[in-house]
């Protein structure tokens, strides 16, 4: 798919073609059987204005009733279907979004807010119920019905036929005409609407600090806002929309008058019998009522339009790795950046250059250095997040490039500095890298990680829901359950991002003897700036400006007097 418009939608149809043609068939019946009812109607009128007797026409009301019947009948049949398909196409497109943002994760959407996101997964993909329930169906229809009332008409009298096809070309192409400022209108709408809901998630997440720093009033107030802006473009759209209708009403009106104007002239010329022109006015009205149907969907185009073109952009992401690796699992962990250079694809240059350290397995090493230095970059590449732009990285001497990335993920657990837990049990976000685990292993990882005695003093235990992103829980007890969690993992590569930034010191103490006790089957890289940290590891790895300046031990560094000196004492006098 790789139109970012409407017609990308088109494709997502492979493998519902059967749910397609039921869909259009129940259309077709439905708007036919529709027709019959008002050319029945009609011709029932017609025939008693032309004096027959009730006894005559009894037979016709019959025909009339069962022709009601079919239409709701088929009106229900035509929406189960055309719904049911709509539907299944909306699951494989929110599936489809989740796996761009996977695919992009998680440099890709680092730019996106959260509720612009949410907002194209459920609004954007909801809207498209109308696009595949009601869009392909009655077009058809549209083309159909008319073509058929127009074949009676002609029957009845040629020029009751010329008289109507104006009206019904006019009244199909007003909203065509109007198309490109729908689809600008559309497009600010569902901007707005994004805009407004990213804010409102991001004042939600962040109502603490908002109340803390006295800012309520100011957050109302651009809240109010971008809700007016909203407001302001769903007003023009509804302008809009409403001269539309306006227009169709007037010309579909307009067409039922001439066509009935025209067939009093004739029936009063004598060339066209009185009992016809009812039935002459009702097919007039059944020609132009899918034509109508048609418009009203078309007036959401510019809705349509915007909100496919936000999903597809999600669609199309593209990989930030290629998986192509078919290496087996490395037979030890050793990790290598060979010469690593990196770049995030902006005028910042690279982050790392020419980066290269080797570290031996079963050996903890630190990465340390001011903000910016590389070092959460470093630990992106080492887990795959995305490519080295030049040199390698090499876990067992096996490339990253040449392992697939199941394997990889497998090779290494990792804590990272801004932990997330879902809204789930405490044991099942322990359990996310690992979901067979016994309850055995969560808490033989829990009580390594420190956080067992806080979880069995919950009510529920292990069983404790956590709260959106873990709001129930503290700091430190969310560090604690995701260090846990990695652990579990029981991984030969275990990697740490300020990992006991918000341990205790006694926490901190018993933490680093657990690294010490599976340092033997483990190897180790973290980042921290806890003295007591720097001074427990093998090996400090000192980074600058996207490299190596220094390495060694934490007494061997400090006599330096350079960087790692300066480091050091910054990072006491915060501690303190």
């Amino acid at each position: 798919m790789s139109n970012k418009n409407i017609l990308g939608l088109i494709p997502l149809l492979k493998g519902q073609y059967s749910l397609l043609i039921l869909t259009i068939i129940s259309g077709i019946i439905s708007q036919g059987a529709t027709l019959a009812t008002l050319a029945m109607g009609g011709w029932i009128v017609g025939k008693a204005i032309a004096g027959s007797l009730w006894q005559d026409l009894v037979t016709h009301c019959v025909c009339f009733a069962v022709i009601v019947m079919i239409v709701a009948a088929s009106r229900w049949w035509q929406a189960h279907i055309s719904h049911k398909l709509a539907f299944t196409l909306i699951e494989k497109l929110r599936l489809g979004i989740y796996d761009g943002i996977e695919r992009s994760a998680p440099n890709a959407i680092l730019g996106k807010r959260i509720g612009e996101l949410a907002s194209v997964a459920t609004a954007d993909a909801e809207l498209m119920e109308h696009f595949y329930a009601h869009t392909v169906a009655d077009y058809v229809g549209a083309v159909f019905i008319p073509f058929i009332a127009l074949c009676i008409l002609f029957t009845i009298h040629p020029l009751l036929t010329v008289t109507l096809v104006p009206f019904l070309i006019f009244v199909g192409i007003i909203p065509y005409w109007l198309g490109v400022k729908a689809h600008n209108q559309g497009k600010i709408v569902m901007d707005k609407l994004g805009e407004l809901n990213a804010e409102t998630v991001e004042v939600i997440q962040g109502q603490k600090d908002i109340i803390i720093f006295g800012r309520t009033k100011e957050i109302f107030n651009r809240l109010m806002t971008l809700s007016k802006a909203l407001i302001s473009a769903q007003s023009h759209y509804g302008r809009r929309v409403g001269m539309e209708q306006a227009m169709i009403d007037s010309a579909t009106a307009l067409g039922i008058i001439c066509v009935t104007w025209v067939g009093s002239l004739l029936m009063a010329d004598g060339l066209l019998p009185l009992s016809l022109l009812p039935l002459a006015i009702m097919l007039a009205g059944g020609a132009l009522a899918p034509i109508v149907e048609v418009t009203q969907t078309a007036r959401k185009l510019g809705e349509l339009k915007a909100g496919a073109s936000r999903i597809l952009t999600i669609f199309h992401q593209k990989h930030q790795i290629i998986d192509k690796g078919t290496a087996p699992a490395p037979t030890e962990t050793s990790i290598c950046f060979d010469n690593v250079s990196f770049g995030y694809g902006n005028d910042r240059g690279n982050v790392l250059t020419q980066l290269d350290f080797m570290i031996s397995p079963g050996e903890t090493v630190a990465l340390v250095g001011y903000s910016g230095a590389g070092k959460s970059t470093a630990i992106n590449l080492l887990l795959r997040f995305c490519d080295v732009t030049e040199g390698a990285i090499r876990i067992g001497g096996r490339d990253l490039r040449d392992l697939p990335v199941a394997i990889l993920r497998q090779l290494i657990a990792y804590v990272p500095q801004d932990i997330h837990l879902f809204n789930e049990s405490i044991i099942d976000n322990i359990r996310l890298g690992k979901p067979e685990a016994s309850l055995e292993e969560v808490k033989k990882a829990s009580k390594q990680a420190q956080a067992h005695d806080f979880i069995v003093s919950f009510p529920k235990g292990y069983d404790t829901i956590c709260g959106e992103a873990g709001s129930r829980l503290s700091g430190g007890q969310k560090q604690r359950i995701a260090i846990a969690r990695a652990l579990l993992m029981q991984s030969p590569i275990l990697l740490l991002d300020e990992a006991s930034s918000r341990l205790d010191n006694e926490n901190e103490h018993a933490f680093q003897k657990t690294l010490s006790t599976i340092s033997h089957r483990c190897t180790i890289i973290l980042i921290s700036h806890r003295v007591s940290t720097m001074q427990a590891v093998d090996r400090i790895l000192l980074m600058d400006n996207g490299k190596i300046v220094a390495q060694g031990k934490h007494k061997e560094l400090l006599l330096s007097q350079g960087i790692y000196a300066k480091l050091i004492a910054s990072s006491k006098k915060t501690q303190l």
